[in-house]
C-alpha cells in the first residue's frame, strides 16, 4: 500500500515521488509534496557557517580561500558575493562573483553580510 496521495485532478492511486513534486502518470498532472499553504521552499532552510538564515537575494562574504576547480584561480577571504540565489544539492548558493563570474558555493563557507 503506497503512503503517497492520489492524484487531485483525476484521483488516480499511481502516483510517484519526482523531487520535490508529485506526479500523475494517467493524466501527467504535477503538485509539490509540500503541506498545502507551504511551498517546497520553505521546507528546506540554508544557513550560513555562523547559523544565520539565508534566503534569495541575501549578499554574503566568503570566510576561507576557495580554489576553483580546473583552474589557478582562487576566491579570496572576504570577497563579497550580492544578489545570491538558493539552489538544491550540495553546492546550495548560485551567484555570480566579480572578476570570476558564475559558479556554485557552499553555504558552510559563507556569512551573511
Amino acid at each position: 500500500m503506497s503512503s503517497l496521495p492520489a492524484c487531485p485532478q483525476c484521483s488516480s492511486e499511481y502516483t510517484y515521488e519526482d523531487g520535490t513534486m508529485y506526479v500523475c502518470p494517467e493524466c501527467a498532472h504535477e503538485w509539490p509534496t509540500a503541506a498545502p499553504g507551504e511551498s517546497p521552499e520553505e521546507q528546506r532552510v540554508v544557513r550560513d557557517a555562523f547559523g544565520n538564515v539565508l534566503s534569495d537575494g541575501d549578499s554574503v562574504t566568503v570566510i576561507k580561500d576557495l580554489k576553483i576547480k580546473g583552474s589557478s584561480s582562487v576566491v579570496k577571504v572576504g570577497t563579497k558575493v550580492r544578489n545570491i540565489r538558493l539552489v538544491e544539492g550540495d553546492h546550495d548558493i548560485d551567484c555570480k562573483i566579480d572578476g570570476v563570474g558564475a559558479m556554485q558555493l557552499k553555504s558552510e563557507f559563507v556569512k551573511k553580510a
